[in-house]
């Protein structure tokens, strides 16, 4: 929940040629800590769909696993893929086209994980009108 804040100042001053008001608005805003540990895990669930979503988009293109980028990509990739092999008979294949499904269903996942994490962040706090 974000809070904001705004403080006006108003002072009256004689110049000698009348009286001058002067208003100070000042404006803060605070955001919860829910919030911001709710943010950091879009923030990495966010990170790992990207990795996976290059994974697939990479398989698919049958990119070449020599160029630094690529192999960077695929490790990462490979390492949040991996648990999601099992579901499906598969063996990684680099160098020719292929539809990884297992990394698509990886992507499902961790946006649930996401989800849930979030979601449990705000058990216990109170239902907000919008």
């Amino acid at each position: 929940m974000q809070e904001n804040r705004t403080t006006v100042t108003t002072e009256a001053a004689d110049t000698g040629h009348g009286v001058t008001e002067q208003q100070t608005v000042r404006h803060r805003s605070t955001v919860s800590g829910v919030v911001i540990a709710q943010r950091i895990v879009w923030f990495f669930v966010g990170l790992i769909v990207v990795f996976l979503s290059l994974r697939v988009l990479l398989l698919l293109l049958a990119a070449n696993q020599g160029s630094a980028f690529v192999d960077f990509v695929y490790t990462i990739g490979g390492l949040f893929a991996a648990p999601f092999y099992g579901i499906f008979s598969y063996t990684p294949a680099y160098g020719q086209s292929v539809f990884e499904i297992s990394s698509l269903v990886a992507i499902a996942m961790y946006i649930l994980l996401g989800w849930g994490i979030t979601k449990l962040l705000t058990l216990t706090r109170p239902h907000e009108e919008v």
